[in-house]
């Protein structure tokens, strides 16, 4: 049911919908939404492997934007669910570049959160002449310090949640926690993977908010994309050089952006928005004071419809 005091915008239906093939093996989900006049803007998930949500719908005036959304190679309606093969930042890069030629746009503003805002960076550092702008949140430069932080960290504020996560391995393999995980996610035996699947997801969304929320139930499409994609892509740390975003920030410097980030983010932690921040003069920091990682807390998701509702006036965050 729609709540009134919700910052988001009514819930609305994607005005068309489909798959696309994008290899022999990856087959994406796709939707379209709002105004096919309006201002062309792509959405960008997070996870990597998280997918879509209706919700996502919602940051945007449907009568002024033009909004396409996908499920990334792995995750949510795409196919095969879960798969790593062939799946790498590069080639996500290269699936939004086939949706922008496919619905015809010339240049679109990017909206990425969480891993969205990675695959937000580096698509715009890869086609600049593209992108209109961005809206970015709860920042990851998929750097081996974030990466073990979201490993480790947590046993600094959630000692009782990162107790329950190394709990899974034994204690001789828990030196390389990431390791130890992935052996077993990646597993072909599904009473090895799911297990580990369904510890990896748990392990995050006890984390995602500022306050305490009730545990969703188990899902197979979630535990499953998020656990083998993001174990994937932190294994690799993104398939990027060492801080290689923030070296090739010239490259989109000119353009505008916001950059919102909760305060008491204990997934990405807010270093790496200041640091995105420091590295692109012409950005807007909106540093929510009372919010966690969680991009439907209301401090963020008012952020962020604020800046969609800025852009649609401006065409910039200033």
């Amino acid at each position: 049911m729609f709540d009134p005091t919700s910052p988001l915008f009514p819930p609305v239906l994607p005005s068309r919908h489909g798959m696309l093939a994008v290899d022999d093996l990856h087959t994406i989900y796709w939707e379209e939404v709002g105004n096919p006049q309006g201002i062309p803007v792509v959405f960008l998930h997070g996870g990597p492997g998280a997918g879509l949500s209706p919700q996502h719908r919602r940051f945007f005036d449907p009568e002024q934007y033009r909004v396409i959304l996908f499920d990334q190679r792995g995750a949510g309606k795409s196919l095969p669910l879960g798969e790593c093969r062939a799946n790498t930042t590069q080639l996500l890069v290269e699936d939004i570049e086939r949706l922008r030629v496919m619905f015809g746009i010339e240049q679109w503003l990017v909206f990425g959160g969480s891993w969205g805002s990675t695959l937000a960076l580096a698509y715009g550092q890869a086609h600049p002449e593209r992108c209109l702008g961005f809206i970015l949140r709860g920042i990851f430069l998929c750097t081996q310090a974030e990466v073990d932080w979201f490993l480790h960290g947590a046993q600094w504020f959630h000692p009782e949640v990162h107790a329950d996560f190394i709990a899974a391995i034994p204690e001789a393999e828990r030196g390389n926690l990431l390791q130890a995980y992935v052996n077993r996610i990646m597993s072909d035996d599904p009473a090895i993977h799911w297990p580990a699947v369904r510890a990896w997801s748990r392990f995050e969304g006890r984390r995602v908010f500022l306050m305490p929320q009730a545990e969703d139930p188990p899902s197979d499409t979630l535990d499953l994309g998020v656990g083998r994609l993001e174990s994937h892509y932190m294994a690799n740390l993104g398939f990027f050089g060492e801080d290689q975003l923030l070296r090739n920030m010239d490259r989109i410097a000119h353009l505008p952006a916001v950059i919102v980030q909760g305060r008491y983010d204990v997934i990405c932690p807010p270093v790496s928005a200041w640091r995105l921040h420091q590295a692109w003069p012409g950005s807007v920091m909106n540093m929510v004071p009372d919010a966690g990682h969680g991009a439907m807390e209301k401090g963020i998701s008012r952020a962020l419809v604020g800046a969609t509702e800025q852009f649609k006036r401006s065409r910039g965050f200033v």
